[in-house]
C-alpha cells in the first residue's frame, strides 16, 4: 500500500498537490511545476523525500507524503518534517493517510530521529481530528513565521 516515490509518480504527486492547494483554498499561490518536483525530489541533491500510497486493486496513487529532514538543537538529533500529506477524497477512509503516517514514524524510529512534525490550518476540523487520532498534539504557544515574496527579497537583498 505505500511505497518510496519514483520518478514516473512525479505526475501524479504534483496533481495532488494542486488538489490540496484548492482544498486549502489556496490555488493561486501552488506554483510548483513538475520539474521542480523532480528535481527536488530524484535530482543530483535531493531536498525532499516522499512516499506514496497506492490503491491495492490497480497500482494506482491515491495519496502521499512529502517530507524532508529537519534538525533540533535541543535534542541534538535530526527530525522529519511533513510538507504534505493527501490522500484523494474518494479514496479516504482505506488507511492510506495512516498507513503513511506509520511509514513516516516507522523511518524516524529505525533512524534514530527525534520527532515528526507538521502544520495544519486552523480550520481543517477533519485533518485535526485525524491527527489526534494518531495520538499527536498541538504545539501550544508556537506561532508560525513566515517570509516570502518582496519581504523575503528585500531582506535578502540588504
Amino acid at each position: 500500500m505505500i511505497r518510496r516515490a519514483t520518478a514516473a509518480d512525479v505526475p501524479a504527486i504534483h496533481a495532488m498537490v494542486r488538489e490540496l492547494a484548492d482544498y486549502e483554498k489556496a490555488l493561486d499561490e501552488a506554483n510548483a511545476t513538475e520539474e521542480q518536483l523532480r528535481e527536488a525530489l530524484f535530482g543530483e541533491l535531493p531536498a525532499a523525500y516522499a512516499h506514496v500510497a497506492v490503491a491495492d486493486e490497480d497500482g494506482e496513487v491515491v495519496g502521499f507524503a512529502l517530507w524532508f529532514l529537519n534538525f533540533s538543537t535541543w535534542r541534538g538529533v535530526h527530525g522529519v518534517y511533513l510538507e504534505d500529506l493527501y490522500v484523494r477524497p474518494e479514496r479516504r477512509g482505506g488507511g492510506h493517510g495512516k498507513a503513511l503516517f506509520a511509514e513516516l514514524a516507522r523511518i524516524c524510529v529505525e533512524r534514530g530521529y527525534g520527532r515528526l512534525e507538521w502544520s495544519v490550518l486552523d480550520w481543517n476540523a477533519p485533518s485535526i481530528a485525524f491527527y489526534e487520532s494518531l495520538g499527536a498534539r498541538p504545539q501550544d504557544g508556537w506561532t508560525v513565521y513566515r517570509l516570502t515574496d518582496g519581504a523575503l527579497a528585500g531582506l535578502g537583498g540588504r
